[in-house]
């Protein structure tokens, strides 16, 4: 055959592969449904275990690749999860028609918020003088819509979301109030204010991006400011979902915060500064790329698309930020010296360390597997 034939061949089993594709997540939206009807968790680790042995042991027999039919059966796993989580939503979120407001839902995040609480059943409004969002009421702003709404979602700029929880303080609003704010020691008065007037208010920290669209293996943090039957209602939007909550007080959330966040942060922003700085450029850098390397550069690369000016936030405002960028500064000094003077001793226990952590963090008893409360 003609190298066009093989090509039409190709092209004919390919779309045979994506009518299967599309025939496995409809049988997938019903395997959800059974899962719901009778009680059952979204997820089944047990399951996907089986379904992943079954694929590499097909693909051997096959004489295909079992690393190849792993990666293409964990996607579309994930793809059926996510399917099997939107619906769960849907169909046990406790919205009800009930009013929410998202002050800053024009903004990634509260977009986010805005299409969570939507599919829940909520009756969302936005406040956001950034713009409307299409298909929902609109107060370019916030003071205008009232506060007689079950929930006030406040997905602003720390700085800005401070003030706005200061205001509301002052309006005594009965529903529900929380933030979304990647930190929280910079809302404190607002948040103290808040609860001095009596006012039903908890903090929340989504631990993923406003892409996400499976919340299996994200964490939601859940910040107890002195109300707990705020937290519990929040936590309670997550339930139809297979988020992993986690409860820790302000403290120990910006104190974790500063490593998680700012660490991880700041020594992407060091790793594409320097490449930026180095002269040498990105065609040549292509050629000389390790797996290492490529890797760096793909999560280099989503840093450096988000918004500076949250970044700034989350590296200045956070009270034990510094400490964080202490340590990273110390570490390379000591890297630096160990290679200076050539102590190869020192730098194989510099490494060991590292790998101590990190196997030791990985069998840490007490991990919360998705799903689980």
């Amino acid at each position: 055959m003609s190298l066009e034939e093989l090509r039409g061949r190709l092209a004919a089993i390919d779309r045979e592969l994506l009518a299967l594709v599309a025939r496995r997540q409809a049988l997938a939206t019903e395997i959800g449904e059974a899962k719901r009807r009778a009680g059952r968790p979204t997820r089944d680790f047990d399951q996907e275990r089986e379904v992943l042995e079954r694929a590499r042991a097909t693909a051997a027999g096959l004489g295909a690749s079992p690393q190849l039919a792993e990666q293409i059966l964990l996607l579309l796993i994930r793809s059926s999860l996510a399917v099997q989580e939107q619906e769960r939503v849907v169909a046990t979120g406790g919205g009800s028609g009930r009013r929410v407001l998202v002050i800053g839902g024009a903004g990634k995040m509260g977009r986010w918020m805005v299409r969570f609480l939507d599919a829940q059943g909520f009756a969302v409004e936005v406040a956001d003088p950034a713009g409307a969002v299409p298909g929902f009421a609109h107060h370019a702003d916030w003071r205008d819509a009232g506060v007689g709404h079950e929930f006030i979602v406040v997905a602003a700029p720390l700085r800005v979301t401070n003030d706005i929880l200061v205001a509301l303080a002052g309006r005594r609003p009965p529903g529900i109030v929380f933030d979304i704010g990647s930190l929280k020691s910079p809302l404190r008065a607002g948040l103290d204010a808040l609860a001095a007037a009596g006012a039903r208010v908890t903090s929340i920290h989504p631990m993923f991006g406003p892409d996400t669209r499976l919340l299996s293996g994200r964490h939601v943090i859940f910040v107890d400011v002195g109300s707990a039957e705020a937290t519990a209602e929040a936590r309670a939007l997550f339930a139809p979902t297979m988020a992993i909550g986690v409860e820790m007080d302000l403290e120990s959330h910006d104190r974790l915060v500063a490593y998680v966040l700012g660490l991880s942060h700041a020594l992407n922003i060091a790793f594409f500064t320097t490449l930026a700085a180095s002269g040498e450029a990105a065609p040549k850098l292509a050629q000389l790329s390790s797996t290492t390397f490529d890797a760096q550069l793909h999560i280099a690369g989503a840093v450096a698309e988000e918004n500076p000016h949250l970044y700034f936030e989350i590296q200045s405002l956070n009270a034990y930020g510094a400490e964080s960028l202490d340590a990273l500064h110390a570490a390379v000094e000591r890297l630096r010296a160990v290679v200076r003077a050539g102590d190869e001793a020192g730098f194989a226990a510099l490494m060991e360390r590292g790998r101590a952590y990190l196997r030791g963090r990985r069998a840490a008893p007490g991990t919360t597997r998705a799903g689980e409360w």
